[in-house]
């Protein structure tokens, strides 16, 4: 199945698909549903209360939103798996290595790329190092490199080319977490052995959806620990039996579906691609860097601002302004809604 998008928008097309009563940017957190996300998921919510329908076609959701996401990242349909969370889905990875790998993670990095491995035990060992050392530090004792695309805490953003470079000269598989990046930058998901990516956010979608992409040459170290119906070759034939017939791509990863998150994500899907990440990505980093440098900040290359701005929660409190605090710094984070008189109005209340 190949994902194309027939009408494109522009970015105030878009942003008219949005509905905020507040100056949002709270993204890092939880991205806002657009218009076609937000009725899709009523009308769904509708007939399972009224009991109008069978559920089949929830599922058809779920396979549009694994062709979009697999054309967002630019990979084959057939590398891409879906799940619930984040954490869920790299702990098949962790749970799969071998005995004694050495880890090598960036630091502050989001726990739920960390975790995973760090409760295995089994001598594996997790090594913490800054972001911008990252591809500098693997080496060839490296058995894999877990990290964001974009760092949670400080929105910093890997390098992520170098590091792909770096892994596949020393050997190491690459574990890419892009929650804080899909969405607004633009990523080539076929540069990593695996990339993990909750939706909530970025993707504009409901929690409770998330992919995995899995390149062919790793399938086979990878165990499917959570396989079930949704995993098999034809799903609507393994719904009984003890034979294993699980899909011969990283469909086997594929945790059931949560049907109605994923009724809402399709669509919310469809309106990024429609925009464009390189759009969005452009739109996100000016307003940023317009926000970074009204607080006597240099330019960077991330939608998210972490600064240090003391009083900001009182100044902000009661405002409508919607950021968050995080490592004792204001994050805020920019997305396709946001406009530069957002970045005006949070700098005055600011001073």
């Amino acid at each position: 199945m190949a994902y194309r998008t027939d009408e494109r928008l522009s970015l105030d097309e878009a942003r008219a698909l949005f509905a905020p009563e507040t100056t949002y940017l709270n993204t890092a957190s939880f991205g806002l549903p657009p218009r076609p996300a937000w009725d899709a998921l009523q009308s769904a919510l509708g007939d399972w209360r009224a009991g109008r329908t069978s559920w089949e076609h929830w599922g058809d959701s779920t396979e549009a939103a694994r062709a979009a996401f697999a054309t967002l990242v630019g990979v084959p349909v057939e590398r891409v798996a879906v799940g619930a969370n984040v954490s869920s889905l790299i702990g098949m990875v962790a749970a799969s290595v071998p005995d004694g790998t050495r880890i090598l993670s960036p630091e502050p990095e989001f726990t739920s790329v960390t975790w995973p491995f760090l409760a295995q035990g089994r001598g594996i060992d997790v090594e913490f190092v800054p972001v911008n050392r990252l591809a500098e530090a693997v080496d060839g004792h490296t058995g894999l490199v877990a990290f964001s695309a974009a760092q949670s805490a400080t929105g910093e953003v890997a390098d992520l080319e170098a590091v792909a470079g770096s892994a596949r000269h020393h050997g190491a598989m690459t574990v890419v977490d892009a929650s804080q990046a899909c969405g607004w930058l633009p990523l080539d998901g076929g540069r990593f052995d695996v990339v993990a990516c909750t939706a909530y956010k970025w993707l504009l979608s409901p929690r409770g959806t998330a992919f995995l992409t899995v390149a062919p040459d790793r399938l086979d170290q990878i165990v499917p620990h959570a396989a079930g119906w949704y995993a098999a070759d034809d799903v609507h034939g393994a719904y009984y039996g003890g034979e294993l017939r699980l899909a011969a791509d990283s469909r086997r990863f594929d945790i059931s579906p949560a049907w109605f998150s994923w009724v809402g994500t399709a669509p919310a899907l469809d309106v990024i691609l429609r925009v464009g990440v390189e759009a969005i990505h452009e739109h996100d980093v000016r307003l940023a860097n317009l926000f970074r440098v009204g607080l006597g900040m240099e330019p960077s290359n991330s939608a998210i601002v972490s600064a240090q701005v003391p009083g900001a929660e009182d100044r902000l409190r009661g405002s409508g302004v919607m950021a968050a605090a995080r490592a004792g710094f204001l994050r805020t984070a920019w997305h396709l809604y946001n406009t530069e008189d957002d970045v005006e109005r949070v700098l005055a209340l600011l001073g």
